[in-house]
């Protein structure tokens, strides 16, 4: 029998990270509601902590290539906190396409594997171009 791939404390991160997404994804449905778009963003920091680690977590965020990205995240944060919900999140939404742009690939293939709603949602994602496919301009 295969072992899990995560550890207990990879798996209470990658909870941290779900709680997270969907405090975010409540804050945007009511009309960017302050307090869940703070909470969103707490918990999905204290998950990437948890998954990744502190130290990794530290360097992930102040990689010189990332700085920009990092700087609207974290003021995205600060605007958010600071009442301006709706600016707040649009700046901290260009720091996370700047952060993690990198593993939208890995999520768009992912995505196309889901059963029934996969290959729909792989149209929409070549159709809006955002990822790009690897070794697209081959011919074979």
């Amino acid at each position: 029998m295969p072992t899990m791939w995560l550890s207990d404390s990879q798996k209470i991160g990658v909870a941290f990270c779900s709680g997270g997404g969907f405090f975010l994804i409540g804050g945007v449905l009511l009309f960017f509601d302050r307090a869940m778009l703070a909470m969103g963003n707490i918990l999905f920091l204290i998950g990437l902590t948890i998954i990744i680690g502190p130290a990794k977590t530290i360097t992930f965020f102040a990689r010189k290539q990332k700085a920009k990205g990092t700087a609207a995240f974290f003021l995205g944060l600060l605007l958010i906190l600071m009442r301006w919900p709706l600016i707040g999140f649009c700046v901290e939404l260009y720091g996370i396409m700047i952060l993690f742009g990198d593993f939208l690939g890995t999520i768009a293939g992912f995505a196309r594997n889901i059963p029934v709603v996969g290959p729909y949602i792989g149209v929409a994602v070549d159709r809006s171009g955002v990822v790009a496919r690897q070794n697209a301009d081959l011919p074979v």
